[in-house]
């Protein structure tokens, strides 16, 4: 009986190894080859961020922003005190109003009543000059005569020398108020209206920079300082990040640069398996050790190109720092070999070993059986020394053959 059961064992064993084998030969057909035409490539979400500052100094008077809100173009972000500065906007103003009624008593030019005050001087001076010529006239005859001193006819030419040198300053007075201001002093007048206007401008526009106005339509990643604080000019209040122009920077083999191209499709795809749509944006010129943040020091000794996907991410969904992968469909390169796809629903089979048994595939739901030569007995082969047994019909009384002599 011990035989006849072991002999059963291998034969069933041996019809087992042909399944064992169409089973893996089924598995390597199914089994999914890389695609070629697909360069796949993996990286980080970025995204612009703008750093917020204050143009001007003093106490930050309104911040209610928080970490994590949207904000709009336009939308005011931050109110600083302008105290200071609208006081000194008064002065400015007040400058330049000097300023220009000075210009325009340049313009203007002299009045009648000056001028006619000009001409009184000039008649006086004029007047005295001759009383001084007389009475010099008078001292030189007294002295010609021996009457007079030397002394009194020298007193008297001063008095008429100063008295034509007032009449010659009468007239250059009357002259400069006929002809008015001259050009060069209308210029001056004029340049020092202006300066006082750009100054009266500059804390005008100071006054409008403390209200903090939003650039762009983002949301604010970081909040710097806090209502209340005391600021200096330049000091930063918030960064806000571009969220809806946001792009994925991956790294390209050199042997793949060529089968990329700028504006070209890509499909991104996130660690949750959200997929959304983009496209080249950039392709960099110069190659590059891949970064550090790649996890393999085999990896980061590599020359790789950096390429950045922009993405559509108006609803959100990515991050700055964000993994995501690409995939770019690629042309394959020049006089490479083209594989030829199965038909469908032919059977997957693999090449046996060499020196293997010739196994057939049977449909599916048929019995799995060894095909004899044509006209030959069905028969299963015993290893050597094994007694020859022979399988019963089914239905068939189980009989088992005993050994040569002996009794079973």
């Amino acid at each position: 009986m011990r035989s006849v059961f072991a002999g059963m064992g291998r034969r069933a064993l041996r019809r087992g190894v042909p399944l064992l084998g169409l089973a893996a030969g089924l598995l390597a057909g199914c089994a999914k080859a890389p695609d070629k035409n697909v360069i796949v490539a993996a990286g980080h979400v970025e995204a612009t961020d703008v750093h917020i500052g204050a143009k001007v100094g003093g106490r930050l008077l309104q911040f209610t922003l928080q970490e994590g809100d949207a904000v709009k173009l336009g939308q005011t972000l931050a109110e600083i005190d302008t105290t200071d500065n609208r006081l000194a906007a008064r002065q400015a103003h007040a400058d330049r109003d000097q300023a220009a009624a000075d210009l325009d008593l340049r313009l203007a030019g002299s009045r009648p009543e000056d001028i006619a005050e000009a001409a009184s001087q000039v008649a006086s001076a004029a007047a005295d000059l001759d009383g001084a010529q007389k009475e010099l006239d008078r001292m030189q005859a007294l002295l010609d005569r021996g009457s007079g001193t030397a002394k009194s006819r020298d007193d008297a030419r001063t008095r008429r020398d100063m008295a034509a040198a007032r009449l010659s300053g009468t007239r250059d007075a009357l002259a400069r108020a006929r002809h008015g201001s001259r050009p060069q002093e209308i210029a001056q007048a004029r340049a020092h209206l202006a300066a006082m206007d750009a100054h009266a401008a500059t804390l005008e526009q100071q006054i409008k920079d403390a209200t903090v106005i939003s650039p762009l339509t983002g949301v604010v990643t970081e909040k710097v300082a806090q209502q209340g604080e005391l600021l200096q000019t330049g000091s930063p209040l918030c960064v806000i990040t571009d969220l809806a122009n946001a792009w994925l920077t991956v790294y390209v083999a050199e042997t793949d640069l060529g089968r990329i191209r700028l504006g070209q499709p890509a499909d991104v795809m996130t660690d949750e398996g959200q997929h959304r749509s983009g496209h080249i944006t950039y392709i960099s010129s110069e190659a590059e050790f891949t970064p550090k943040n790649v996890q393999t020091r085999d990896e980061r000794v590599k020359l790789v190109f950096k390429v950045k996907v922009g993405l559509d991410n108006r609803d959100g969904l990515f991050k700055p720092g964000m993994p995501s992968t690409a995939r770019f469909e690629a042309k394959a390169p020049a006089g490479a070999p083209q594989s030829s796809a199965a038909p469908a629903g032919a059977p997957a089979t693999s090449a046996a070993p060499a020196g293997a048994p010739a196994t057939s595939t049977a449909p599916a739901g048929a019995p799995a059986t060894s095909t004899a030569p044509a006209g030959a007995p069905a028969t299963s082969t015993a290893p050597a020394g094994a007694p020859a047994t022979s399988t019963a019909p089914a239905g068939a009384p189980d009989k088992s053959a005993a050994p040569a002599g002996g009794a079973s």
